[in-house]
C-alpha cells in the first residue's frame, strides 16, 4: 500500500457498480482456530455468494498459528476461488489486519472475527455506506437500540465498562470499540494503517480514535451478536494492555501530538477556500446571527438595560457564529481545534463588543433617551461593521485555512 502525499484526502465518490476486481475483502485474522475456521469460513463464502451484488474476496490473516490452522486455509485456499491465505511469523490481531489490508487493492476492506459471533446478515447493512461513498469507516456496534445480544453478565460488564472508559477519557463518540465487525474505505486505510502503533486488541479503538479526531465520519449499524463461550481472548492481559494504549493516546491528546493531519477530508475545505464562497456563507450566518442578536437584546433590555444586554445578546450569538462559519464557511469538521477556534472566536468577540459599545455610548453621549428604534438601528449597523471585522479576524487568523493546511502537511 502506498501512502498518497496529498495533504488531504480526496473526495468521496461511490464504487462503480461495474466493478470487475474484488470491491469488498473480507479478512478473517485467526490465530489457532483448527476448529472453528472451516465451517465459518464456509458460511461467511457461502453468504456474501448469495447476497452481495459486487466481486468479493475473503482473506485468511493467519497470525503465527501454531495448531492445524495454517493447512486448513491452505486447503481452502485452493478450493475457493475468491479466498486468499495470509500467513505471518508473529502474533497479533491488529498486526494480521494491518498486514491483510495494506496489500489488498479491494477499494472497501472489513474484518470479522472467526466465529462470526455477529449475525451475517448486518454485512451488507456495514459496507453499503462506505461503497455509496456516504462514509469513511463504519462499525458494528452491541450497545446500540435495536442491538440484540446474547452473552454472559461478566463479558456485558466488562465491554460496557471499557466504552464508559473510552468516552470519560477520550471523549470518544463511537459507541462500541471492539465488536468484530468493522470496515473501512481502502483510500482512507492508506493513511490511516501507518499511523496505528498498536498490533494488539487495542488497534479497533486506536485506529477509531484516530478517525474521529481527524473529523472522518464514521457509520455505526446496531448488529444481533451471539457470544463465542469457547473465546481464547485473555481478558486479563487484554485489560491491561487496552489500558496502556487509552494511556498513550491520552498522552498524545493532551500535547497535542496525534497525528491526525493527513486523514482530514477535502469534503469542506475545497468548498470554502474561495473567497466568493466564503463570503456568501460568511453572509448567510452574519444574517441569521443578526436576527438572533436584535430579537436577544430586545428580549434582554427591558430586564437588564442597554449595555449589559447586548453584551449577553453579543456573547450568545458569537459563540453559535463561530461554531456555524467553523462549519460552514470555514468546510472544518471534528473536534480538533474546536475549542481553540472557540476561544479564538471570544476574542474576536471582543472586538464587536467594542464597536457595537462604543456606537451604543456614542449615541447616548449625543442623545440621552433615543427612540428604542434609533437604538436598535445604530446597533444593527454597528454589528454589521462589526461582522465585517469579524470575517476577516476568522480568515485570517481564527480559520487560516491555508496556511494550517500547508503546515500540517509538512508536519504530516
Amino acid at each position: 500500500m502506498t501512502t498518497s502525499r496529498s495533504s488531504q484526502l480526496p473526495f468521496r465518490t461511490p464504487v462503480s457498480a461495474h466493478h470487475r476486481e474484488p470491491v469488498l475483502d473480507v479478512v478473517v485474522p485467526v490465530f489457532n482456530e483448527e476448529k472453528d475456521l472451516e465451517p465459518s469460513v464456509r458460511r461467511l463464502h457461502a453468504h456474501l455468494s448469495e447476497t452481495f451484488p459486487y466481486p468479493f474476496r475473503i482473506t485468511v490473516a493467519d497470525n503465527a498459528s501454531t495448531d492445524g490452522t495454517p493447512r486448513i486455509a491452505a486447503q481452502l485456499a485452493a478450493e475457493l476461488p475468491e479466498l486468499e491465505w495470509l500467513r505471518l511469523a508473529e502474533k497479533g490481531r491488529g498486526r494480521a489486519l494491518h498486514a491483510a489490508w495494506s496489500g489488498s487493492p479491494a477499494p472497501v476492506l472489513a474484518y470479522v472475527d472467526v466465529d462470526l459471533s455477529t449475525d451475517l446478515t448486518a454485512l451488507l447493512p456495514l459496507v453499503a455506506p462506505l461503497i455509496s461513498g456516504h462514509s469513511d469507516l463504519a462499525i458494528g456496534t452491541r450497545l446500540a437500540h435495536g442491538s440484540q445480544v446474547v452473552r454472559g453478565p461478566k463479558r456485558e460488564a466488562i465491554s460496557r465498562c471499557y466504552n464508559a472508559l473510552l468516552r470519560s477519557t477520550l471523549a470518544v463518540g463511537f459507541s462500541d470499540a471492539q465488536c468484530g465487525f468493522k470496515a473501512v474505505r481502502r483510500d482512507v486505510a492508506e493513511r490511516l494503517l501507518p499511523l496505528v502503533k498498536d498490533t494488539g486488541w487495542f488497534f479497533d479503538t486506536e485506529m477509531l480514535v484516530l478517525a474521529e479526531r481527524a473529523g472522518l465520519r464514521i457509520h455505526e449499524i446496531p448488529v444481533d451478536w451471539v457470544d463465542d463461550p469457547d473465546s481464547r481472548v485473555d481478558l486479563l492481559s487484554t485489560a491491561l494492555a487496552d489500558l496502556r494504549g487509552i494511556a498513550r493516546i491520552g498522552r498524545q491528546l493532551a500535547r497535542g501530538t496525534l497525528p491526525t493531519a493527513g486523514l482530514r477530508r477535502a469534503t469542506g475545505d475545497a468548498r470554502a477556500a474561495g473567497l466568493p464562497g466564503q463570503l456568501l456563507r460568511f453572509a448567510a450566518v452574519g444574517a441569521v446571527s443578526s436576527v438572533g442578536y436584535v430579537l436577544l437584546y430586545i428580549a434582554l433590555r427591558p430586564a437588564t438595560g442597554g449595555q449589559p444586554a447586548n453584551a449577553l445578546a453579543l456573547l450568545l450569538c458569537a459563540l453559535v457564529n463561530t461554531a456555524a462559519n467553523r462549519r460552514l464557511t470555514f468546510g472544518l469538521r471534528g473536534r480538533v481545534g474546536a475549542l481553540r477556534h472557540q476561544a479564538q472566536g471570544l476574542l474576536v468577540f471582543t472586538v464587536g463588543l467594542a464597536l457595537t459599545s462604543g456606537a451604543l455610548a456614542l449615541l447616548h453621549r449625543t442623545t440621552p433617551t433615543p427612540a428604542r428604534s434609533t437604538e436598535v438601528g445604530v446597533l444593527v449597523t454597528a454589528n454589521l461593521a462589526a461582522t465585517l471585522v469579524r470575517f476577516l479576524l476568522f480568515r485570517a487568523w481564527v480559520f487560516r485555512t491555508g496556511r494550517r493546511h500547508a503546515t500540517e502537511a509538512t508536519t504530516a
